[in-house]
Order: C-alpha cells, then structure tokens, then sequence
C-alpha cells in the first residue's frame, strides 16, 4: 500500500515533543554478600592487630597417679599476633553549573544521583578487594596501602589443583596464593574442604562461589531444597537452583557472589571475619576552582579474619 501524495507525516513535522521516561534504568548489581554476612568494626590505625590462639591437641593418654608431685611443667604456647592494613578506596565527581541548572529527566540534582551511584559502586570494590587474592601492602608515598583479602589468610582448609600452594603468612599474608591448574568443581572437593573446617574447630555456615560454580554446586547430590511444599490453591514454583547443601557436618548456605574471582569457592563462618573501618564512606566536597561542583567519596577499610582456620577454599575450579 502507498499514502496519499503530500501527506504531512510525523517524518515532516517540526516540534513533536520528545516522549522521554522520567526513570532511569539500572540493571548493574548491588549486592555485596561477603561484606553483608560478616562482622563490622571500628579501628583506629592503618595497621590493625588482633591475637589468635588455640588448645593443644586432645590426648586420650592423659592420666595421672594418684598423689603424684608435679616435677616438670608444661611450656605455655603464647598468642599468635597478626594483622592487616587499611585501604582507601575513592570515587570522584565534577558536575557543571550549567548541568545542574537545566532542567533534567530522571533526576533533578545531577550531584546527588551521581553521588548515590557512586556510592554503590564503593561498596562493589570494597566487596572485590576482600575477596581478592592480594598481599597486604603497607604503602609509602608512592605506592598506595592494601589490605590482604580473603584467599591470602586461608592456610588451613585449603584444596587446590597442581601447582597451587598456599600463601605466605606470618605476623600479615606477605604473599598471595599461589593459583594452579584448574579442575571441575566437585562434591568430593567440597566435603573434603567442609570437613578440614570442621575438624579445625570451625562450623562452616556459607559456600560463597561465582556465577559458573554456583550452577555446579546445584547438582551436587547433598542439595536439601530442591523442592518446596505449596500451600493449596497457590501456584507452584520451578526450583532450578540450590540454597542449601546438607554436609556431614551441618547445613550450609549457597551464596552467589558476582564480585569474587569464579576459580574460589569459599566456606565461610561469617562469625570469624570482620570490615575493619578506619574511615566510613563519606563524601568530601573538594575546592571549588571554577563554574562546577566537585566531589570526592572516600572509603578506609580492611579485612579482619578472625581465625582463619574458621574458613576454608576450594580453589583453582574451572570457570567455564
């Protein structure tokens, strides 16, 4: 079919008023699962220092006479002190005059929405940087502190694939673990890793795995919610996932995280880590120097891993 010669179309016409929504759409994930399961506190310096400790071994052949004198005396294992450093973490603004004056769709101070974007995107990179298989740095005036993540504490209850070691710890992780070979995460991996935990002393309450792994982990047999029961007369949902994996030594919540490194798969008891705030997010408003608005957020945090032998990693898995 054809119009009519010399319609005058909507293709012609000169002043149509845009149609533009009053929303802006946001589909970049938020959610820090590590940072919202653990512990939080305040500390007080760039390097902050916390004591371990632990039993001696349980002994079957501890058995005393009767009345018997004490002539020698057990040595006295001291504490363990070890620490981490503080991390900044910025994110920075500048708005124009003018864009603040116009009139603008989706929000009215450009200031402001960025600022709250921003502010999300802190948290991301906080939640990254923990779980990060980084040394802890302690910085100068040229080169910026870090604080150690999670893989480079985990000594313990660790599997990893050929060539993979632990990393180096002493008073802090001076070194990052090593990485390995890669295999297919298996159930076998992670019942032997829940077990080390468990046998340390730890109660492990948290599988944290990536994308790719998480698809893994919902076909291992000990997955317990598989099913749910229905109320009648109410629709039924299709499960395709796993939430819980029942182990030989308690029940463990599957946790997909998006900003932790797909290869590591970590048990974690969220009672024994902790963000360690020197200096909460706070937004600094910067010197002003011509016609627009400047800004800076700012972050100062680490991670305090309380005993590290209360968590463990299945490291080197496959990604894809």
């Amino acid at each position: 079919m054809a119009i009519v010669a010399n319609t005058f179309t909507r293709y012609s016409a000169i002043g149509i008023r845009e149609d533009l929504s009053n929303v802006i759409y946001n589909i970049s994930p938020e959610e820090t699962p590590f940072i919202s399961n653990i512990g939080r506190e305040s500390v007080k310096n760039t390097y902050f220092e916390w004591q371990t400790d632990a039993l001696a071994a349980a002994s079957a052949s501890n058995a005393a006479l009767e009345g018997d004198d004490i002539s020698s005396f057990t040595a006295v294992s001291p504490t363990a002190r070890v620490g981490n450093y503080t991390q900044i973490s910025t994110k920075n603004v500048v708005i124009s005059g003018t864009l603040e004056a116009v009139d603008k769709a989706g929000r009215r101070n450009e200031m402001t929405y960025q600022l709250a974007k921003l502010g999300s995107e802190l948290k991301r990179d906080m939640e990254a940087a923990l779980l990060a298989n980084q040394a802890s740095v302690a910085g100068n005036t040229t080169t910026a502190r870090r604080t150690a993540g999670l893989p480079a504490w985990l000594t313990s209850n660790t599997s990893f694939g050929s060539g993979g070691a632990n990393p180096t710890v002493g008073s802090t992780p001076t070194a990052a673990r090593t990485d390995g070979t890669q295999r297919a995460f298996t159930e076998a991996l992670l019942k032997n890793v829940i077990q080390q935990v468990w046998t340390s002393g730890g109660t492990p309450k948290m599988l944290m795995v990536g994308p790719f792994n998480k698809t893994a982990a919902s076909a291992f047999a000990g997955i317990a919610t598989k099913f749910r029961d229905v109320p009648a007369g109410q629709q039924a949902q299709i499960i395709g996932a796993a939430d819980v994996y029942v182990s030989d030594f308690g029940t463990v919540n599957i946790v997909p995280n998006r900003f932790q490194r797909d290869r590591d798969a970590f048990v974690v008891d969220p009672d024994y880590a902790s963000l360690a705030v020197l200096r909460p997010i706070q937004k600094m408003d910067l010197a002003k120097t011509g016609d627009a608005e400047k800004a800076l957020l700012l972050v100062e945090y680490g991670l305090k891993v309380n005993s590290q032998a209360a968590h463990g990693i299945v490291a080197d898995l496959t990604t894809s």
